[in-house]
């Protein structure tokens, strides 16, 4: 199994309880295959030209490369900022059998 189908996404929310119901419905709906809410963080950001701070919920989502966009997109309906940070990158190493495992649950 390649590495190369295996992305991660990652995605902050303004709550936990938003990053947990949101990563749920990732995984329900078959577009992740696993997410991990990180420890609120604190942000500071430019927006409409004024300094902003937030404390913020990373998350990050696995899936594979074929559902990544559709993944980007369906965080960023449910999501309620105007422009939500969601980005995503592929994994140049992972463990054969977590690529497979990816893999056999994001066809499911």
């Amino acid at each position: 199994m390649s590495t190369d189908s295996v992305h991660t996404v990652y995605a902050v929310f303004p709550t936990p309880a938003l990053a947990e119901k949101i990563g749920r419905a990732m995984v329900e709906e078959g577009h992740a295959t696993c997410v991990n809410l990180l420890a609120p963080c604190l942000s500071f950001y430019r927006w409409q030209g004024k300094m902003e701070r937030a404390t913020e919920t990373p998350a990050l989502f696995k899936t594979s490369a074929g559902r990544v966009q559709a993944l980007i997109d369906a965080i960023s309906v449910l999501h309620p900022y105007d422009v939500p940070a969601i980005v995503a990158w592929p994994a140049s190493h992972a463990l054969a059998a977590y690529a497979q495992w990816i893999s056999d649950e994001s066809a499911a």
